[in-house]
């Protein structure tokens, strides 16, 4: 059985070397539809990795009260629906003051400028670091955790102290791979000691999250004067159960600040971490949809292709066939030929697509600072694909080279 098996895959290689510019250009439909699959679900799973990596660390039992909703609602044209008011230093302080719900701490923060230059002695970044505002429960209600040194206390934001927390990228940058714990720094002219550095995170949609200084919020807002800045409350609960509970109490509690009647909507969005992962995984599916979709249509023209190569393969064959049955060959025997030759089209179609479709996810992920994971899942669909478009497209040429009469076929020119 081995060495027959053997034999068929010889003739089968032979058979696609003697009509290689078909088998190419068939090779290349099969790869262009794997491709489309691979290359979209990489390019998904690593935003999606990226996504989860980001917010996962907020945990589920974080909501941020913002200024809009993460959807906004449109009119035609795209007006927006409502103007919301940027949400204020003064609201924000109101609602520190006055949410008192169990178990929550509250954060609020918001950024001063994302083009600071940041000095060190004679060293400077180049003017592309952000500068926040932040107080003593900014760290824990934005999932970050401290490299080295330590997080800001109540003293710090309440005495208004010069004292700083910098992105990773600061301790191999600015400070040549020396401590910067303890190091003073410049910023805008101000002075301000290290006294801790933030885990790296990476970047976001091309957000440098490592670049970034964190400087109590009263001493950041005699800094950064400009009008109109928008703060971000994020509320922290210590128990799961209760996120309903204070929710809805953070929402009556912001109403009673802006003075909303009863009748009026919310002219502010309030947004769980984990809602937000779910919507954006929501669209993410769509793009999942869309890479089948596409891959399927290319599929099946592949597949339409590879069969009529292996039916114009068995007619210029047709006198090989009546030689091999007038041998003793078996219609099996025939018919595992062919089908082990529409095999390994397929599966050198979908090898070639895999591959590309790596690249481009590889691609896609470095352009947009994306964390790219190896697709297995859709290396094992898009393999279990190839293997499927060669049966269908090779089981009824396999069928008719071994339903050929060996007289007729030995007469056949």
């Amino acid at each position: 059985m081995f060495p027959l098996l053997k034999e068929n895959i010889r003739i089968a290689f032979d058979s696609i070397k003697s009509q290689i510019l078909r088998t190419t250009l068939t090779v290349l439909i099969i790869a262009i539809g794997i491709t489309a699959l691979v290359g979209i679900l990489s390019a998904v799973s690593a935003l999606e990795n990226t996504i989860s990596s980001d917010f996962a660390s907020m945990g589920s039992n974080t909501f941020n009260l913002q200024r809009y909703e993460f959807t906004t609602h449109t009119r035609g044209g795209g007006e927006r629906e409502k103007i919301n008011p940027i949400i204020t230093y003064r609201e924000v302080r109101e609602f520190k003051e006055t949410y008192s719900f169990p178990k929550t701490q509250t954060s609020i923060s918001f950024t001063g400028t994302s083009t600071a230059e940041v000095k060190y002695e004679s060293e400077k970044t180049d003017p592309e670091v952000s500068v926040l505002g932040v107080n003593e429960f900014f760290l824990t209600n934005s999932g970050l955790n401290l490299e080295e040194g330590r997080e800001f206390n109540y003293f710090d934001i309440q005495n208004n102290n010069n004292v700083a927390i910098l992105g990773a990228d600061f301790a191999e940058g600015l400070f040549k791979n020396i401590s910067p714990i303890g190091k003073t720094i410049s910023v805008r002219g101000v002075k301000f000691t290290v006294i801790g550095i933030l885990e790296s995170k990476g970047s976001t949609f091309g957000n440098n999250q490592d670049l970034r200084v964190l400087i109590p919020v009263e001493l950041a807002r005699s800094i950064f004067t400009q009008p109109d800045i928008n703060y971000n409350i994020s509320v922290r609960v210590g128990d799961k159960e209760m996120m309903e509970g204070a929710q809805s109490e953070a929402i009556i509690t912001f109403r009673n600040i802006r003075r909303l009647n009863p009748v009026e909507e919310n002219n502010f969005g309030i947004e769980k971490s984990d809602d937000l992962i779910n919507r954006i995984f929501t669209i993410t599916g769509y793009l999942n949809l869309a890479a089948w979709i596409i891959s399927i249509i290319t599929i099946f023209g592949s597949s339409i292709a590879l069969m009529n190569i292996m039916l114009v393969s068995v007619s210029e064959r047709t006198r090989e066939i009546g030689i091999r049955k007038a041998l003793g060959a078996k219609n099996s025997t025939i018919a595992t030929q062919f089908f082990m030759e529409t095999l390994i089209i397929g599966q050198i179609g979908g090898i070639v697509g895999i591959i590309l479709g790596i690249f481009i996810g590889i691609g896609v992920s470095a352009a947009a600072d994306f964390d790219f994971v190896t697709p297995w899942k859709a290396i094992l669909w898009a393999t279990g694909i190839t293997i499927l478009v060669a049966i269908l497209a090779g089981s009824y040429p396999a069928n008719k080279a071994a339903k050929q009469n060996p007289i007729e076929s030995l007469h056949y020119e």
